[in-house]
């Protein structure tokens, strides 16, 4: 087998302004890059970690170093979903394993996977959690047709109402991040409906939400902190109609196509979605857009610069990845 090579760099993109949800703000997304070589052929992954789910630089980065000597060697995909758990780590080195298989064997990785070529997509565009006038103002100017609006349980109905008032005909996608409380959860599902919502995503914390299953849904409820992987499924059914994937969640494009596919039998609608990051990690996700009912892939417009190669966004879609990005 022709020798590796891993590397692995940590990466800053400034953010545009502030990201703000529930559980604070953020000015710049750090990311954590995984380079693998071999014949001279480079695959690359890009994960976000997050302290939400008890990961750090730090720890990412011991993660996948902790992997070096298996990786060089020539450990591939199917034997990586066993030496590491879900989460940034495995999903950075997941997809370089992706990208540097393609490469090796000249194919795209659409076609590695069998999957159909990808086609654009149209992508939702995120407002960060304000006021309600900030808010507004926020949707006014993305002037997109799929918005998703960041919420925070208090005063989501006021949010809510300014969103829809300033962009009537828009399609609105809300996110709690685990703020809403069973105390406020009916009076936040009427907001919703009032507004004509399409989907709200993750309203209560995880761990926390059994309630859903004994309550109607006059909205769609998505699953975000209360899914990594095919493990979690058993424990939606009734609570949920959709789930999100996230391929830092899942541990990489493997994984995701696997749960995309266990996802589907059990009826659940699909949300494509990502960390702030940039374009590295959203081209892999992008091989799950076509099977999506929504797709969230707009990381890279929320940072003030993107890597070289990016992807390309047009007006509110998103367009395959080239070859010297990713795949």
């Amino acid at each position: 087998m022709t020798a590796r090579h891993l590397n692995i760099a940590v990466e800053r993109f400034p953010i545009a302004g502030a990201f703000v949800i529930s559980r604070g703000a953020k000015t710049e997304a750090v990311t954590v890059v995984a380079t693998i070589e071999a014949g001279g052929h480079r695959g690359r992954g890009e994960c976000v970690p997050y302290a939400r789910y008890g990961e750090s630089i730090e720890s990412v980065v011991a993660q996948i170093e902790s992997l070096r000597h298996d990786i060089e060697t020539g450990t591939g995909r199917d034997a990586l979903q066993r030496l590491l758990p879900h989460g940034a780590a495995r999903n950075a080195l997941d997809c370089a394993l992706w990208d540097l298989e393609a490469k090796i064997q000249g194919l795209s990785a659409f076609e590695l996977a069998g999957l159909a070529p990808p086609e654009p997509v149209v992508t939702a565009y995120t407002l960060s959690l304000g006021t309600p006038e900030a808010m507004a103002a926020a949707a006014r100017a993305a002037n997109r047709p799929l918005l998703k609006l960041k919420l925070a349980g208090d005063g989501d109905a006021e949010r809510l109402a300014a969103v829809r008032a300033a962009v009537p005909a828009a399609t609105l996608i809300v996110d709690a991040n685990e703020a809403w409380s069973a105390a406020n959860l009916d009076a936040n599902l009427a907001a919703c409906v009032a507004q004509g919502v399409a989907l709200i995503e993750q309203p209560l914390p995880a761990g926390e939400d059994a309630i859903l299953a004994e309550i109607a849904h006059p909205v769609p409820l998505c699953a975000d902190e209360s899914l990594h992987d095919r493990a979690d499924l058993a424990h939606l059914r009734g609570r949920y109609e959709a789930i999100n994937i996230k391929l830092d969640k899942t541990g990489g494009l493997t994984e995701a196509l696997a749960l995309a596919t266990a996802a589907e039998a059990l009826g659940l609608q699909l949300m494509i979605g990502c960390m702030v990051a940039s374009s590295l990690a959203m081209a892999p996700a992008l091989l799950l857009a076509g099977r999506a009912r929504y797709v969230d892939l707009d990381g890279p417009l929320l940072l003030a610069r993107d890597r070289p190669d990016g992807l390309l966004y047009e007006g509110a879609r998103v367009f395959p990845a080239a070859p010297a990005l990713w795949g």
